[in-house]
């Protein structure tokens, strides 16, 4: 399906030349079809724990590790973890859809049940139960459109001993579960 923009949803205001650029809603609709693994990434400026579900972490290099992520202006967490020299991602299996829907609900203390999260020894908060996490330091911080692009050198991580055999992923607005019975064989 090919989705076209009427020429009156078209929005030349961000645009970087005179070629019109593609209306948000249908931009959204194109990446709604595109599947994506969902993360959490917490962080602490000093004023105390946030946390947000995102779809947009991507590794950029092993060497050195860096990873970037996404941060909406939207987002509650974004003034906090825009001001936050570390951040923890942690890479979510499918058992941790609740942590994933916690970070994604707004409007709640994500922190309020003290039992779900803890602190790295270097003062970040965390959730333990994550298959997965990576603390990084934050070396780049770009504006994009109403978001940042947030990039991380990898400074530790840690797997959990039952890696997630089914990690979590998000299309189409809902959330699934990747495993044996999604496996495209060749």
């Amino acid at each position: 399906m090919t989705i076209y923009a009427p020429a009156d949803s078209m929005n030349t205001s961000h645009s970087t030349s005179d070629e019109p650029v593609l209306s948000a809603d249908a931009y959204k609709a194109a990446f709604r079809n595109h599947a994506a693994g969902v993360a959490v990434v917490t962080a602490d400026a000093g004023d105390g724990p946030v946390g947000l579900t995102a779809t947009s972490v991507s590794s950029v290099s092993a060497d050195p590790p860096l990873l970037i992520f996404s941060l909406s202006d939207q987002s509650s967490s974004s003034p906090t973890i825009a001001r936050a020299d570390t951040v923890v991602v942690h890479l979510l299996g499918a058992d941790q859809l609740e942590l994933a829907k916690l970070c994604a609900t707004s409007g709640i203390d994500r922190f309020a049940d003290l039992a779900l999260w803890s602190r790295l020894e270097t003062g970040e908060p965390y959730f333990p139960s994550a298959h997965a996490w990576i603390r990084g330091r934050v070396v780049s911080r770009m504006s994009a459109g109403t978001s940042t692009i947030i990039a991380v050198e990898a400074i530790e991580a840690k797997l959990s001993n039952a890696p997630a055999e089914d990690p979590l992923v998000y299309h189409n607005r809902t959330w699934h579960r990747l495993g044996e019975h999604s496996a495209i064989r060749t």
